[in-house]
């Protein structure tokens, strides 16, 4: 394969940065905006010796899984909508897919157990987006086919000069620096396209020039917009390579005429990186801050704050981990990079205490008013980085209590898209909780993470996905660990009256039963909860063949016993699917 050749392809399958890959007389192509199904004409862009890149030129017959027509006419020229093409439902596929795929490839989690703990993705559902398309003049489809759109609640527009001098607003181009002009991103509310073509047209009137990113000149480098899903509240901050706007109270006063128009102010970066925001926030005009409510939960964001862009499936994705937390009331948490306390806030509701940690002071300060004006007084929060705080808090806490270790009941950690540092994780596992919750916004890392949980005793319990960027190659995804910690001082192990049956026996015996449902038959004769990792133990000892992931801890963690009580109601289980 040569560069610059033209070939018909058949894609036979999907990247997980959404590429479709088809192969050319066993040559592997990836190409951007391709999907399964589809049979192109496409131009290969570089060529490697085994595998190259290749550009979509024509789609000789489309997939099942393609839209008919793009409800934006930028999605292949933008690099915001890697996927906009696709059908949701397939989109959804994909990204339980990626989530599945990752933890199994990078991981180490066998087939076997994903396919009894993993949870159906959580997508947007038809009806929730559609008052906002609707003022976005956006059409809906039938629901087998329902695209969400207008769902984000935060949108970040570089600024700069196209060919004619003119100053435009949009998004930059795949892998580029490139300013694709776009005015009314069919993701954000539709009021963004409003707010941008009056700062432009403001800023062509005064002559206000944007910024210019090789030369490091210009004034006006990006407008970051905000808006309340459930306040309406609206936030404009323009982000300057300077102190000062000329004319801002020309601008304000036209902003101001915007309904729900609450917050205006500049940010100050004058440093020549990539790195959007500055440090300082001015306030021009109202306040410097938005509220907007996750839930009955009710949060102040300012422009610094991190706060999840798609509000309808936050929700969804914060009472994933509430649930999956578990909480009675009596228990010590941990919310780790916990931002302005999002997450930390929802567990307070159900935990004794909750101790969050970020590395932002201004998050901090955030999270602790946002527990103020929701009358929450059992969430602490500690300004540093996570893998630092904690570390240093277990060893603290052994030299001020007599050499007793610091335990936590449940760990909570949401880490940005590099994953947890190492000394982190383990410090998780020397603080013994019985829960980990770990929210993800990259599967890459979180497999990475997870296998090395496993590996120090605890084992993947619960897995799923959460939509939280339709049409993007991105997903969140919410992963329960669990490992029952046994005490061998407080636990009475008593003799099982059972013989195990001969092999011959077990080899012909017809009945068989997956873990998932041996735990759903106890749970409910019993209402008894019992792990994937003693029905192994009860089966090693019976002679059944053992499973790939069954655990026997890492030096110096000892993975608990099954107590003799489940291993009675384990035995029975057994019986009940005729397994013995």
């Amino acid at each position: 394969m040569q560069k610059n050749d033209v070939v018909t392809v058949t894609i036979e399958d999907i990247g997980v940065n959404g590429e479709g890959i088809g192969k050319v007389d066993g040559y592997t192509l990836f190409i951007k905006d391709a999907m399964i199904g589809d049979v192109i004409e496409a131009k290969v862009m570089k060529a490697k010796k085994h595998y190259g890149y290749a550009r979509l030129q024509k789609i000789l017959t489309s997939s099942e899984a393609r839209v008919k027509t793009p409800a934006c006419p930028m999605a292949r020229k933008c690099g915001g909508c890697q996927i906009q093409e696709m059908k949701y439902s397939a989109q959804l596929a994909f990204k339980e897919g990626k989530v599945c795929g990752n933890l199994e490839r990078i991981g180490g989690v066998p087939a076997e157990l994903l396919d009894e703990i993993m949870e159906p993705v959580v997508g947007m559902e038809c009806g929730e987006t559609v008052e906002v398309a609707a003022a976005a003049d956006i059409e809906k489809a039938d629901a087998a086919d329902y695209q969400p759109f207008c769902y984000r609640n935060k949108a970040q527009f570089p600024i700069g000069t196209d060919k004619e001098g003119h100053v435009i607003a949009g998004f930059y181009a795949g892998r580029t620096h490139n300013i694709i002009s776009n005015t009314d991103c069919i993701l954000g509310v539709p009021v963004n396209k409003e707010i941008l073509e009056c700062i432009l047209a403001f800023m062509e009137e005064y002559k206000i020039l944007s910024y210019n990113e090789e030369k490091h000149t210009g004034l006006v480098r990006h407008v970051l917009i905000r808006y309340g899903f459930t306040t309406d509240e609206i936030m404009v901050c323009l982000i300057l390579n300077g102190e000062k706007l000329p004319h801002a109270e020309v601008l304000v006063e036209r902003l101001r005429k915007i309904p729900g128009m609450t917050s205006i102010t500049v940010n100050v970066n004058r440093a020549k990186t990539n790195v959007i925001m500055g440090d300082k926030i001015k306030l021009l005009w109202g306040q410097t801050f938005i509220t907007d409510y996750i839930g009955n939960v009710k949060y102040q964001i300012s422009p610094l704050s991190f706060y999840q862009v798609n509000p309808v499936q936050t929700e969804k994705l914060y009472e994933l981990a509430l649930d999956y937390a578990d909480l009675t009331g009596e228990e010590t948490v941990w919310d780790l990079y916990c931002g302005i306390g999002t997450i930390s806030l929802f567990l307070a509701q159900k935990a004794k205490q909750v101790y969050g940690v970020e590395i932002v002071p201004q998050a901090i300060d955030d999270a602790k008013n946002n527990a103020k004006i929701n009358g929450i007084k059992n969430a602490e929060f500690y300004v540093g980085k996570a893998e630092e705080v904690l570390p240093d808090y277990y060893k603290e806490y052994a030299k001020t209590h007599n050499g007793e270790k610091a335990h936590a009941d449940v760990i909570v950690v949401d880490p940005p898209r590099k994953g947890c540092e190492e000394s982190l994780l383990q410090t998780i596992v020397d603080m013994q909780p019985e829960r980990v919750v770990y929210v993800s916004c990259d599967s890459a890392t979180l497999a990475r993470d997870v296998k090395f949980l496993r590996e120090k005793g605890y084992e993947l319990t619960k897995v799923r996905a959460v939509d939280q960027f339709p049409h993007t190659v991105h997903v969140e995804t919410v992963c329960l660990l669990g490992r029952e910690i046994v005490n061998d001082k407080n636990v009475e192990y008593a003799h099982v009256d059972y013989e195990p049956k001969d092999a011959e026996y077990l080899k012909s015996a017809k009945g068989s039963a997956s873990y998932r449902e041996i735990k759903e038959w106890i749970k409910e004769q019993h209402d008894v909860s019992v792990s994937n990792l003693y029905i192994a133990q009860v089966k090693d000892k019976l002679g059944f063949e053992k499973r790939e992931n069954y655990n026997k801890g890492a030096d110096g963690h000892r993975v608990p016993n099954c107590p003799a009580e489940k291993e009675k109601l384990i035995l029975e289980a057994f019986k009940h699917f005729r397994m013995i």
